[in-house]
């Protein structure tokens, strides 16, 4: 019988070491596997993957569909001799991300390469990737998308000029006349972008370690999705969102959270047969072995704000299209290997939503004490379909947040976990491991015992957020040693 107890790290590649001034898809990537074998993991857990926007943010991108080109593994490109040796560059910080210089200095050498490799006349790699093209049908979207901002400037789609907003067929003619060079090398690094990304899953899959993937609910305003699809999203006659997603005030916020995001019309995407959201999670399917839905709630009912809105404040609830969804899906791609964010405020249709297809919800350990024993993130109240956490990207390391807690609440957590608190951090993953629930996930940043100077993100803040990266000396054996003892006892090696 499969062995169902597993467990992984969530790291995102932007956080691997390596030249370049951000992680990429290259031998880092394949190390960090290496290690996930070494150590008895069987997941490795991402963010989403898609080109950033303003911020930096993965739960930003300008598409839903394609590759951050940040990503890109400029060696490989100089061993397939699209860029020389000399175009590297080894002098950019390693100690944390750099976005401004790697924006730069990538996209220079992204654009020489996508030069070299159309003057040249190796016919096999353009065949495959015209056959890339051919298979990608979101490709042509957003690369128009992506050359309309370098034309103007950064500028949010809907500041573009009415005709080329509405998608006039002249106008859009007319500008894509002109930059037909811009949108083939957008295509040429995106070709790059999956091939490379393909090459680590089937790596990762040969080590018997499965991707799990990151869906956000909702897509940037400036997007490709929006550009494309108008009417999918609830706009005014200017293509602008006349309402805006959040989440309503709670014990957290007195004014909610206001996301921004466009609403789906999800009428108009019933009608079509929902064939936006088939296709997306086609392509996550065929990207990770497993996909989280970030925001899961949002399908059985999403925070609904008036565009122009200060907070979130004046908000409503709004029906979503829940099992309508859910079964066309299933209908047409069959089994659906999905992770449900559950976390909050859940309501019994949300959960009867959950699990009517089976998707394992979410449980976080630091949400777990100060409420007393009926605290469903408490490990005696864990059940085997869920998907047990320290943290996640959103939280302090484990470390950072122990340090942050009250003395009473420290002393709660002790008396739980019947620890001195001493080494809290591989006490709590202990805890995790040793949970009823069939996975766990440890961020990276918990492994190495690293403090809130390692923090990925703190929601709600514009700066210094994705830019944290792990050292290549941090992986060693005794490490890798120490945590496949502790999964090999817990019986979640497979």
């Amino acid at each position: 019988m499969k062995n169902l107890r597993k467990s992984g790290i969530l790291l995102h590649p932007t956080s691997l070491p390596g030249p370049g001034g951000i992680g990429s898809l290259g031998k880092e990537a394949h190390a960090f596997i290496d290690f996930l074998h070494q150590s008895g993991q069987s997941l490795w857990q991402v963010l989403p993957l898609g080109p950033t926007s303003l911020g930096d943010s993965p739960y930003s991108c300008y598409s839903a569909f394609a590759g951050n080109p940040l990503l890109v593994d400029l060696e490989a490109i100089v061993a397939e001799g699209d860029l020389d040796y000399a175009d590297l560059r080894y002098d950019l910080p390693e100690d944390k991300v750099d976005y401004r210089q790697a924006r730069k200095y990538k996209s220079e050498s992204l654009k020489k390469a996508a030069a070299k490799f159309f003057s040249g006349g190796d016919e096999n790699r353009k065949a495959e990737f015209e056959e890339f093209r051919m298979q990608s049908p979101w490709l042509n979207d957003y690369s128009c998308f992506m050359a309309m901002k370098l034309i103007h400037r950064g500028k949010c789609r809907s500041d573009w000029p009415a005709a080329v907003v509405k998608h006039d067929t002249a106008a859009l003619d007319e500008v894509f006349a002109g930059c037909r060079d811009a949108i083939q090398e957008l295509e040429y690094v995106q070709w790059q972008f999956f091939r490379q990304w393909l090459k680590v899953k089937e790596y990762a899959n040969a080590k018997g370690i499965g991707i799990i993937g990151d869906i956000p609910i909702f897509v940037a305003e400036d997007s490709a999705d929006v550009w494309a699809n108008p009417h999918l999203f609830k706009l005014d006659d200017k293509c602008r969102p006349s309402v805006v997603a959040g989440v309503p005030p709670d014990y957290f916020s007195e004014t909610g959270q206001l996301w921004g995001n466009p609403i789906y019309d999800w009428d108009s995407m019933a009608r079509d047969g929902y064939r936006w959201w088939i296709e997306r999670f086609r392509s996550s399917f065929s990207l990770y072995d497993l996909v989280r839905i970030d925001h899961f709630r949002g399908f059985e009912a999403h925070w609904e704000v008036p565009a122009g809105e200060k907070t979130a404040v004046n908000g409503r609830w709004v029906e979503g299209p829940g099992e309508s969804l859910f079964d066309t899906l299933a209908d047409v791609l069959g089994k659906l290997p999905i992770i449900a964010e559950d976390l909050g405020v859940i309501t019994p249709k949300v959960e009867a939503l959950r699990d009517r297809y089976s998707f394992p919800g979410m449980k976080i350990l630091q949400f777990a004490f100060g409420s007393g024993p009926d605290n469903p993130y408490l490990p005696h109240n864990h059940i085997r379909r869920s998907v047990i956490y320290t943290g996640t990207h959103d939280n302090d390391t484990t470390l950072g947040w122990f340090s942050s807690i009250t003395k009473e609440e420290k002393e709660t957590v002790c008396a739980y976990l019947g620890i001195s608190g001493e080494n809290i951090v591989w006490d709590l993953i202990r805890s995790a491991l040793v949970s009823v629930a069939d996975t766990v996930i440890i961020p990276l940043q918990d492994i190495l015992s690293l403090g809130s100077e390692a923090r990925m993100n703190i929601p709600g803040t514009a700066s210094g957020n994705w830019v944290w990266r792990y050292s290549p000396e941090a992986l060693n054996a005794g490490l890798a040693a120490n945590l496949l003892r502790l999964t090999e006892i817990f019986g979640r090696r497979n």
